[in-house]
């Protein structure tokens, strides 16, 4: 065969979320579709940079500016429905005297907890929580993690 037939190339799915982290626990969205819980995030539009699509997500979902800070975890999360996806987590710092600013936009998301690292797998479905608890994990050693199905590539 020669040259690369484009119908061959991957056409993943993008999305990106927000990683806001106080002690032991995480910061989750009550979205009102789908699995439910999750972080802040959403799909990445067409052109739109991963880190930009977080910072969107975040505004159109809690009303806040936040700015990401550095990449944490990079997962590749094919699914049977949706095709091949790949799933940012982003480190957006500590939300601080944001939290009080917060404002859940009623409409994708309906509220949000603070859930301690252990307690995830009573909100999440399991390769969410691995790719959660990697992310943390990333977020507390300076490390980045690239991951397939939520578990690290050895």
């Amino acid at each position: 065969m020669v040259g690369n037939p484009v119908e061959l190339f991957a056409t993943p799915r993008l999305a990106a979320g927000a990683l806001f982290v106080d002690g032991n626990s995480i910061l989750l969205v009550r979205k009102t579709y789908g699995n439910r819980w999750d972080l802040p995030g959403g799909y990445v539009d067409r052109g739109e940079s991963p880190a930009s699509a977080c910072e969107r997500e975040v505004r159109e979902e809690l009303g806040l500016n936040r700015s990401v800070r550095r990449l944490l975890v990079h997962d590749w999360a094919p699914s049977d429905s949706e095709g091949d996806k790949i799933l940012y987590i982003f480190d957006c710092g500590a939300l601080g005297d944001d939290e009080q600013k917060m404002r859940v936009d009623g409409v994708e998301i309906d509220r949000t907890e603070w859930v301690p690292v252990n307690k995830l797998s009573d909100y999440v479905i399991q390769r969410l929580e691995r790719r959660l608890i990697h992310a943390c994990r990333s977020c507390k050693s300076d490390t980045i993690a690239y991951l397939e199905h939520g578990e690290l590539r050895t």
